[in-house]
């Protein structure tokens, strides 16, 4: 124990032990990241000559390692300086914010002082208006000696918990390293996947994992990166998903991997999303508003003790801790992302703009490995993640009830607009109900970054006003912007779509439309020490590559079946067609078709169509030519409670047919097995929609990679039809057949892309 060192950088230091008092997010958010950027540029430009920009510095205390960057040093004057940027009135920065800059700035000086052997250094404070460009200077001479000491105390404290967390660490890293497998073996193929994480853990090499469902995917992921986590060094690994049930079959996972070992320390945490963990939806995040914001840097540390204690932090045992300490419990789960082993959130968490557990990861150098389920959904929610849009009807209505002071702003900004619209217009006909655009508009995001700035002082003005529909726009415009930011030819598309309103003046939403995340995705994947994308469905894998923006030397698995061919009768039914002009025609041979089967073997049925309209139509003729037959629909908007009424219904000796969408909640992630589901039928090759949108993908991905259809239709429509058919055999006892309902099932082409264990038939 006394040779082993931890490494910690200022930052992180300071904000465990310099943070006090209350939660408070009323100065913030602060600039963006590119004015922050500039702002710093702006600083060190109006320096001398030989000043010195980021300063890399570390020091040791005991076995205590600290690094960081100052922001400048001026050797003429032997100053130091911390260099913050901000808006609005620096009157309104808290004192605990103040005394945490304070902090940053002496253990930088300490570390200065002792690298350049300086008996003593000024320290300055610089905090710069992005708006006015004016700075405030804050300055105080130290000794060298008093930053010594100033360095010795703050490192004694975080030593206390440093010291914890490296016997917590070399305990964890033992008992891993027996970690034995929870089965007696492991499931047909689940083997094969377990040998890949842990080949893909060792070399650092990204993985493709293609797996299909029934063999135990989460812990045959899970184990091997435990396994591997102490010879490999890992400090963290993610599990990450695109829905909840995905998160609970982590969790179940590791308490089964745990269940053997009881006694091993890792500590699993579950991230939950703050409007489904806020206590107090009502209140602003500060002590004057929020009694758990108030005071709740004092009493963080105890909760964090308490916490540290428990090995399974999930959503229930974390809100009990946080308020047994009075304390916010989705802050409480932000900083023990911080202390944890095993982190289960969503996909956000990592892969988004502005990600948690990415921004730790590069802040703390941190070596993680990235596990990513159900990871066909990536792409969609990648591309919702980097894509963005504003409504100028919603905007219009909120220009009207606007405070005084944010007028003019808007004024300009819906000036912009309708010039916008205007020259649309004009280029496109008034009539285009589709209008895309080279470019982000210039005009338009000049004005929308001076209403940001706007409301960013005004909020800043008036931090205790609630303003729902204020912040949501607030939020919109400053996602917009960013995304504006990412902007190239490539990856996006700039359209707009005309809305009219049923009075007043019509207006547009401007969307930027992500087409390949691959480019900030790449930097995900480069921070990470490996990542495993692992789905049922990831063919043909370079689709994923390409649009992932996966390395090249990524390794690809596509594990075995473990079910028999005979185990699934998969009837293609080529004499119909459910393309859009055949829908009425294909209606009364698809209800013969359902119920011929049920009548050859009663049971329960999954019938998927590509539409609601189209299935209503299905139903009610299969309700009038057969009303004996036992059914139920899928609606529209469903909720939980109404979604778990339509699963109740798939009971082990019932007998039914329910009716759902393809792509639906019912299509994937949920488990039927044995005589829950026997069976299911296709109405569709689960194509995307043929529209003006779609359409510009199809031309952008065409370009890039030579296969616009495929791309755009083809290969997320029939991902959807294996993930619906995958629903019928779940374990190895399963019995059932498929009616693949559409001629061009029988095509080569699409018969390459289903699962190669299906024995296909002809209908």
């Amino acid at each position: 124990m006394g040779t082993m060192s931890y490494t910690v950088a200022v930052r992180a230091l300071c904000e465990f032990t310099a943070k006090a008092g209350d939660l408070d997010l009323r100065f913030t958010p602060s600039p963006t990241a590119q004015e922050g950027i500039a702002g710093h540029a702006t600083v060190a430009g109006r320096r001398g000559t030989g000043y010195q920009r980021e300063v890399v510095l570390a020091g040791e205390y005991k076995h205590l390692k600290v690094r960081g960057r100052a922001d400048g040093y001026d050797p003429a004057k032997n100053r130091l300086e911390e260099v913050k940027t901000f808006r609005g009135d620096l009157a309104r920065l808290p004192d605990n914010h103040r005394a945490l800059h304070w902090a940053q700035v002496k253990i930088y000086g300490a570390l200065l002082c002792r690298e350049r052997e300086l008996e003593q250094v000024e320290l300055a404070l610089v905090y710069f208006d992005i708006v006015k460009q004016k700075e405030t200077v804050l300055k105080e001479s130290h000794e060298a000696a008093q930053l010594f000491e100033f360095f010795a105390h703050h490192c004694e404290i975080f030593l206390q918990w440093a010291d914890r967390e490296l016997a917590h660490r070399d305990e964890r890293d033992r008992t891993l390293s027996g970690l034995t497998f929870p089965h007696q073996d492991f499931r047909p193929g689940q083997r094969v996947l377990a040998e890949s994480v842990f080949q893909s853990a060792s070399t650092g090499r990204p993985l493709l994992a293609q797996a299909p469902t029934g063999i135990g995917k989460t812990v045959g992921t899970l184990f091997p990166l435990l396994k591997a986590a102490p010879a490999k060094k890992l400090d963290k690994i993610f599990f990450l998903s695109a829905k909840t049930p995905g998160r609970k079959l982590a969790l179940d996972a590791v308490r089964t991997l745990m269940e053997k070992q009881p006694d091993t320390p890792l500590r699993t945490l579950e991230l939950i999303a703050r409007e489904k963990s806020c206590e107090h939806p009502d209140k602003a995040c500060h002590g004057e508003s929020c009694p758990l914001a108030q005071g709740f840097y004092d009493r963080l540390p105890a909760a964090r003790a308490a916490a540290a204690n428990h090995a399974m932090l999930d959503r229930q045992r974390l809100r009990e801790l946080a308020l047994e300490h009075n304390v916010c419990p989705y802050y409480l789960s932000q900083e023990m992302a911080r202390w944890s082993d095993l982190v289960v959130g969503d996909y956000n968490y990592y892969f988004d703009l502005s990600a948690l557990l990415y921004g730790l990861t590069t802040e703390n150098q941190w070596r993680v490995a990235v596990l990513a389920d159900e990871a066909h959904n990536l792409v969609d929610r990648a591309r919702g993640m980097y894509s963005a849009e504003l409504d100028q009807l919603t905007f219009r209505a909120l220009k009207r009830q606007a405070p005084a002071p944010l007028k003019s702003a808007f004024e300009r900004l819906n000036r912009q607009w309708n010039a916008l619209n205007k020259e649309t217009d004009a280029a496109a006909g008034p009539d285009a109900a589709y209008r895309v655009h080279d470019q982000p508009p210039a005009a338009f995001l000049l004005a929308l970054q001076n209403a940001i700035a706007a409301i960013t002082d005004h909020l800043a003005e008036q931090p205790a006003v609630l303003n729902s529909d204020l912040n949501r726009f607030y939020f919109d415009a400053l996602h917009f912007n960013r995304i504006a930011e990412l902007f190239d030819d490539d990856a996006f598309i700039v359209d707009s779509v005309p809305l009219t309103p049923a009075r007043g003046r019509p207006g547009s939403r401007l969307c930027l439309r992500n087409v390949v995340p691959a480019a900030p995705l790449a930097a995900r994947f480069d921070s990470a020490h490996s990542t495993t994308l692992f789905s049922a469905t990831l063919s043909p894998p370079g689709y994923y590559a390409d649009l992932l923006g996966l390395p090249d030397n990524t390794a690809w698995v596509d594990v075995p079946s473990p079910f028999r061919a005979e185990q699934l009768e998969v009837r293609i039914q080529q004499r119909i067609s459910t393309r859009y002009r055949d829908r009425q025609a294909s209606l009364a041979p698809i209800t013969a078709l359902i119920a011929d089967q049920f009548q050859q073997r009663p049971g329960n049925y999954l019938a998927f169509f590509s539409s609601y309209d189209y299935l209503e139509r299905a139903l009610a003729m299969l309700r009038d030519q057969h009303p004996h037959l036992p059914v139920w629909a899928q609606q529209r908007r469903m909720d939980e409670a109404a979604r778990q009424d339509f699963l109740d219904r798939f009971q082990e000796s019932g007998q039914g047919i329910g009716f759902a969408v393809l792509g639906g909640a019912f299509s994937e992630g949920i488990d039927l097995p044995g005589q829950r589901l026997i069976g299911a039928f296709v109405a569709t090759l689960g194509l995307p929609q043929i529209n003006p949108v779609n359409e510009q993908f199809k031309q952008r991905l065409g370009a890039l990679f030579g296969d616009g259809y495929d791309y755009t239709y083809l290969y997320p429509g029939l991902r959807k039809v294996v993930q619906a058919a995958g629903r019928v055999i779940r374990t190895g006892d399963d019995q059932g057949v498929v009616h693949l309902i559409d001629d061009r099932f029988a095509r080569p082409q699409v018969r390459a892309l289903l699962p190669a264990w299906w024995r296909l038939g002809g209908g």
